[in-house]
């Protein structure tokens, strides 16, 4: 039948089950057991042992899959623990029950209690004895349900996707990720802090921002881009290791690396170097794949990739120069890399100066073959207003920024806590919006009244908790691991 079809033989079945004397939907049944805690504690029992001390369960759960063999039918029940086969048979749930059951169709919710016993064919199974009608599900499941084909309707019908056990299965990875990250961070007496998500200025990132208005305040508002400016405020006040979950907002492009709502991992130690969170980075990043994976080899797409540090570490002028086949000398010099540019189609912003350029062509020509986990370091003044100049050559600063699979994971260095460094510094931004780089760090009047009451030495990183979790669950879109991501309106 059409879905329509369906949606009206399903809406007539329902007002069957009010006839019966059934509530349209019903809430009191309480599961006592799981699928998963079934199977488990009674999966090496014999058939013989469950018949001499019968074992009573209750479950609930969506009806997945049927057999019906008119007096009695084989059910796979899914619960949020995974899938335990029931068998219902007329003469052991009564009349009334099995014509219940009778009106129950797939994806209908429906609770079960019985006794654990074996099939012939030697499954470990439930022999309903009450069987409840919970929920009506209205409309069907796909056909020939095997889990959503079509991409672009899993994300946007998320609920159907998730009923697939491979998919709960990456969700379940990214809240171990979180967790994982949460005790590591804890346990080495960091505390973890939540920070302002509506920001009268858009710092902590260059990036464009999405912005908002408070009518009381009659006050202009950004969407946090990025908690830094706020976390580093905490330095100031003497928390001296702090850590976010935090979600960002971001007015750019969508992609399979990219969501206009993302979560991230910033963290900040006083007292510490960008060459301390290398350190912090390898053996988070790895003890996270050991937990998650079993190991430090994950597979990711036609990759294994080998999270053993230490992990390489590579100058940003030297992986254009690989990327390219410039030398050195030809890299050091803007001219030569807007020609670059110029020859491989690549955008600049007007009046691009040099860092900006070398980052442009760094991205479209040399991120993609950083496959296996490396470092990329001393990265130019000019795109790091937030980083400390770096004591043995003033044109880069001490920072890195982590690449895996080709795309960035993570970004940090020794934070910047000269005021008054702080403040050209985004004078020198203000300079770039005005000529048109809408990405340029805004001026922070608060911010650097901070750093003027002064800020211990320290270090600070942000790690993609979206695209770590791609790498650890092998998924190839970041819409993968958003539960629900941006999309465009649907279409009707």
């Amino acid at each position: 039948m059409e879905e329509q079809d369906q949606v009206v033989a399903r809406r007539k079945k329902l007002a069957e089950l009010q006839a019966l004397g059934e509530r349209r939907f019903p809430n009191g049944f309480t599961p006592q057991d799981t699928a998963a805690d079934i199977l488990e504690r009674h999966g090496h029992a014999t058939a013989e042992a469950l018949d001499a001390q019968p074992i009573r369960v209750s479950v609930a759960g969506r009806l997945m899959a049927v057999r019906d063999f008119g007096k009695a039918a084989f059910v796979q029940l899914q619960d949020r623990s995974g899938r335990v086969q029931v068998y219902v048979r007329r003469d052991e749930v009564g009349e009334r029950d099995f014509s219940v059951f009778g009106l129950l169709d797939l994806g209908d919710i429906a609770g079960i209690e019985g006794r654990v016993f074996r099939t012939r064919t030697g499954e470990l199974s439930i022999l309903a004895s009450r069987v409840v009608y919970l929920a009506k599900a209205l409309r069907p499941l796909p056909e020939k349900w095997h889990g959503l084909q079509d991409v672009e309707l899993r994300y946007r019908q998320r609920y159907l996707d998730l009923l697939t056990p491979e998919v709960q299965q990456v969700f379940r990875v990214r809240a171990a990720v979180l967790q994982g990250v949460r005790e590591f961070f804890t346990a080495r007496g960091f505390l973890e802090v939540e920070t302002p998500m509506m920001q009268q200025v858009a710092g902590g990132a260059l990036a464009r921002p999405f912005v908002t208005h408070h009518n009381t305040l009659d006050l202009e508002l950004y969407l946090r881009i990025a908690p830094e400016l706020f976390l580093k405020r905490l330095l100031v006040g003497g928390l001296e290791r702090v850590f976010e979950l935090n979600r960002n907002f971001r007015n750019e492009g969508i992609s399979t690396q990219h969501n206009p709502e993302f979560t991230m991992l910033e963290f900040y130690q006083a007292y510490a170097t960008w060459q301390d969170l290398l350190t912090i980075t390898e053996e988070l990043v790895s003890g996270l794949a050991r937990t998650i994976t079993g190991g430090v080899r994950v597979s990711y797409g036609a990759h294994e990739i080998d999270f053993t540090p230490p992990w390489r570490r590579l100058a940003v002028k030297d992986a254009v120069a690989d990327a390219t086949g410039l030398a050195r000398a030809e890299v050091d010099d803007v001219l030569r890399l807007r020609q670059v540019a110029e020859t491989r189609g690549i955008p600049l912003p007007p009046g691009a100066p040099y860092g900006k350029v070398l980052a442009e062509v760094f991205e479209k020509t040399a991120e993609a073959a950083l496959i296996q986990p490396t470092f990329v370091i001393d990265y130019p003044v000019e795109i790091s207003p937030l980083a400390r100049q770096s004591d043995d050559d003033p044109t880069i600063v001490d920072r890195f920024e982590l690449y895996v699979a080709g795309r960035e994971l993570a970004n940090g260095f020794s934070e910047l806590n000269d005021p008054d460094e702080q403040r050209a510094r985004f004078e020198t931004q203000l300079d770039a919006k005005r000529g048109g780089d809408d990405e340029a760090h805004a001026m922070d009047e608060d911010y650097v009244r901070a750093l003027e009451h002064g800020m211990p030495p320290a270090a600070g990183e942000g790690i993609g908790i979206d695209r770590l979790v791609m790498l650890l669950t092998n998924a190839p879109s970041i819409r993968d691991v958003i539960l629900f991501p941006q999309l465009r309106p649907e279409r009707r």
